[in-house]
């Protein structure tokens, strides 16, 4: 008996298949590495940009508060000086100036008791000092744009356990939040982190006197041992009475 013969075209297509499979696992492998590949250099390139702390070089010396550098609000001769110890991509410093901010500048600020300080203890990440090396860019043309800035940033923070503070959103924040000022110079600050050591400085010098979170309160060049309204107002009072 004769065996059937098998077909040309039966012969082929399976040997077509294989090729067929390897064709398509190739475009996957291509394809998956494009993916790959883009999406990191897309990552890179929002980090960009962000500086670190090693990269800041000079000397820093801790002698003393240095009021007189800080962003501020309030009479120079008020009885009793008040620093804010505070990280920009703190949800708790958020939470303090949004609940307690504006009281806290009705009731000792405009009332002649207190003068006011905003001092950088950027700790959390990289775009802590970003942000904070932004703040002292428009710090250093408008102390009153500042503290738009202050309030505005705190408004549009990001999640805390995320890089978000890049140098393209706050360029962008910045163009279309903070009027007043000018962009072009705050670009090329921000750029060439011209103010970095000042927000280094900032950071040795809360260290040096014990701060290690935020926010946190110095009264009179006493470091409050919470964060609370009530023992930052009872230190207030404290001060006020020892002035009399």
């Amino acid at each position: 008996m004769n065996k059937p013969m098998k077909s040309k075209n039966s012969t082929g297509n399976k040997r077509l298949l294989p090729m067929l499979l390897a064709v398509i696992v190739v475009l996957l492998v291509v394809l998956l590495f494009f993916i790959t590949t883009g999406s990191k250099s897309s990552g890179s390139a929002e980090l960009e940009g962000l500086p670190n702390y090693t990269d800041v070089k000079g000397t820093f010396v801790v002698d003393g508060l240095k009021y007189e550098k800080q962003p501020h609000l309030g009479k120079e001769d008020a009885k009793v000086k008040v620093i804010e110890f505070a990280d920009f991509k703190c949800p708790a410093c958020k939470k303090w100036t949004a609940t307690y901010l504006d009281t806290f500048i009705k009731d000792y600020v405009d009332t002649g008791k207190v003068q006011f300080f905003f001092m950088n203890f950027a700790f959390i990440d990289r775009d802590s000092y970003l942000a904070a090396s932004a703040g002292e860019a428009i710090y250093q043309q408008s102390n009153e744009k500042f503290w738009e800035y202050v309030h505005k940033l705190y408004a549009n923070q990001g999640d805390e356990s995320k890089i978000w503070a890049t140098q393209k959103f706050i360029l962008k924040f910045v163009k279309d939040n903070i009027e007043g000022i000018d962009y072009g110079q705050f670009e090329q600050d921000l750029k060439n982190h011209t103010y970095m050591y000042d927000v280094k400085e900032d950071f040795k010098i809360a260290g040096a006197y014990g701060v290690n979170g935020t926010p946190k309160f110095m009264v009179n060049g006493v470091l409050l041992p919470d964060s609370s309204y009530e023992g930052l107002s009872a230190a207030i009072e404290s001060a006020l009475t020892e002035a009399k």
